[in-house]
């Protein structure tokens, strides 16, 4: 399957079930980049450290992050947007 549309559907979905905030979307994210290969553990892991560090909420840096590393430019954004809409559809 084609890495964008891997990207498009973990983030929507992730996006769409998951509920709690950044915190709680963590585990959800860990297990989908690292079940598909994306990354490593230990890779999402300093990616965490670094979304923390980084302004603005840590569901959405994570996801621009995972994006990038899976897909370049294209990948942040699709990954980003894919997270943000379910939330934007619903308000």
């Amino acid at each position: 399957m084609n890495i964008f549309l891997q990207l498009g559907i973990s983030f929507f979905s992730i996006g769409l079930f998951a509920f709690g905030g950044g915190y709680a979307v963590l585990s959800f994210l860990q297990h989908e980049v690292v079940q598909r290969g994306w990354m490593t553990t230990e890779r999402f892991a300093d990616l965490i450290a670094i979304s923390q560090s980084t302004p603005g909420p840590i569901a959405i840096n994570l996801a621009t992050f995972v994006g990038y590393e899976a897909g370049g430019v294209a990948g942040a954004l699709l990954a980003t947007l894919a997270v943000s809409l379910p939330g934007m559809i619903l308000i």
